[in-house]
């Protein structure tokens, strides 16, 4: 279910572009987004740090796509997103000393320190890779491409990354006897 929450403005954007075109898209995946954030804040449920992230980028790169009628910076907003992640990840770890992927996931593995410095990297790493991934469908290929490879692409990559790295802990996690 959470995955299918967090999918919901990109699900939106998809449907929307593929009924009308990018503009119409953008205002659904803004409003989208907004109602995802005051869907929790009703709850009383939390907001991470970066779903309001997501939020402003969304909001300032979605706004500027309608109020100056550029699709360019609708497509650049997956790129920011993705860079702002790294950013984090590496920033934490060089600036304060932390692993943030271990703070996230340290209550349901215990993994040796040396496997969790990698794991941190491998995913700064991936986030790096989307980035510059978007980059390139955004700008080689036409906006229907990109709008496909946004859902699909973005989506697959993401559940191969985690397949592929459950494989790779699979070798670390000790059997409880």
């Amino acid at each position: 279910m959470k995955l299918l929450f967090d999918l919901f403005p990109i699900l939106l954007f998809f449907v929307a572009y593929k009924l009308a075109d990018i503009y119409v898209a953008t205002g659904v995946a803004i409003a989208a987004s907004v109602v995802q954030i005051l869907g929790l804040k009703l709850r009383a449920r939390p907001v991470e740090g970066m779903q309001w992230a997501s939020l402003a980028i969304i909001v300032v790169f979605g706004g500027m796509t309608l109020l100056l009628r550029d699709e360019t910076f609708i497509k650049l907003k997956p790129t920011v997103l993705y860079g702002l992640f790294a950013a984090v990840l590496a920033g934490a770890r060089v600036m304060f000393g932390r692993n943030l992927v271990k703070s996230v996931m340290g209550r349901q593995l215990a993994l040796p320190e040396p496997v969790w410095h990698r794991l941190g990297l491998a995913w700064i790493a991936f986030f790096v890779a989307m980035a510059a991934l978007n980059l390139l469908v955004a700008y080689r290929f036409p906006t229907d491409v990109w709008v496909d490879f946004k859902l699909f692409g973005t989506l697959g990559l993401t559940i191969a990354f985690v397949i592929v790295q459950a494989l790779w802990l699979g070798r670390y996690v000790r059997e409880e006897s």
